[in-house]
């Protein structure tokens, strides 16, 4: 079960629900204004920040649960006195949630995956599946693209798999702010997507497996096949911050890293606007 539908199983189960929200903060936090979590009698959903922090939360919506509070308002300094240091203060509100408040949940959820970024991994090799992998567990819509069905159906990751002909098309449809790490069968191929998705001007990332002599080639291919396009916002080589081992896990666990990091790392453009993405946990 992937994240998303563990959230959505979460919030629309027939048992009473207690949303935490994080109405207020001041000086430092290990959460922003307006996070929340939800808890059950049994489980929980989401973070408000961990710590003694969510511990307090949570023992409090517990007991709103065996009580039948309908709600309750927590303002609690992260210092000393509760066994934190990020030295703020914060403000809870807690509420027992109504059917109402679930369809409104539902919907913030739906809609905060609509407006998740896109991965386009181009390839469903090794590295590509196992990339594949790991970004189904991140908050962002992963892309597996590949002219190949057979590999393309080896890859058990819960992501979107496309099987394309002409897979060019996939970086030419892309929403604004998408990333591509560009990894396929043929060096000839990885040319001619890397440019592709340089071309476009707005991704957030672009990678391509491969070394520096590689980079080389394509950096003079793009001169005289591409009108002098420039690669200096190419990744490659990708995952190189990480080690040297060349198995196909550790590997995409650095492109992940690399990836993400990209992806949350200031302003971007979203669905055709500008804002400030900030990728949360997947809850």
């Amino acid at each position: 079960m992937t994240a998303s539908t563990h959230a959505l199983t979460f919030l629309e189960a027939d048992r009473p629900l207690v949303r935490i929200e994080l109405t207020r903060v001041r000086g430092s936090s290990p959460r922003e204004a307006g996070t929340e979590m939800f808890v059950s009698a049994t489980d929980l959903l989401g973070t408000v920040g961990g710590g003694h922090l969510e511990h307090i939360a949570i023992t409090q919506a517990w007991t709103m649960l065996s009580e039948g509070t309908l709600s309750t308002h927590l303002d609690l300094p992260l210092g000393p006195e509760i066994g934190q240091c990020c030295g703020g203060r914060v403000e809870l509100h807690l509420s027992r949630m109504s059917q109402n408040d679930r369809a409104g949940a539902v919907h913030r959820h739906r809609a905060a995956q609509s407006d998740q970024p896109h991965v386009y991994i181009m390839g469903a090799g090794h590295v590509g599946r196992a990339l594949a992998d790991v970004l189904q567990h991140a908050p962002v819509q992963c892309i597996l693209v590949d002219m190949r069905a057979e590999e393309l159906e080896k890859c058990s990751a819960d992501v979107d798999k496309r099987l394309r002909a002409i897979p060019e098309v996939d970086v030419f449809n892309a929403p604004p702010g998408s990333a591509f790490v560009v990894l396929t069968h043929d060096h000839g191929l990885d040319f001619l997507l890397t440019s592709a998705a340089l071309e476009l001007g707005h991704a957030a990332y672009v990678g391509m497996i491969g070394s520096a002599t590689k980079r080389a080639k394509l950096r003079s291919w793009c001169r005289s096949h591409c009108d002098g396009l420039s690669i200096d916002n190419l990744t490659c080589p990708i995952g190189a911050a990480g080690s040297r081992d060349k198995r196909p896990e550790l590997i995409a666990a650095f492109v992940a890293a690399e990836v993400l990091t990209a992806l949350t790392e200031g302003c971007q453009m979203i669905g055709g606007r500008e804002e400030t993405v900030l990728l949360e946990a997947a809850q």
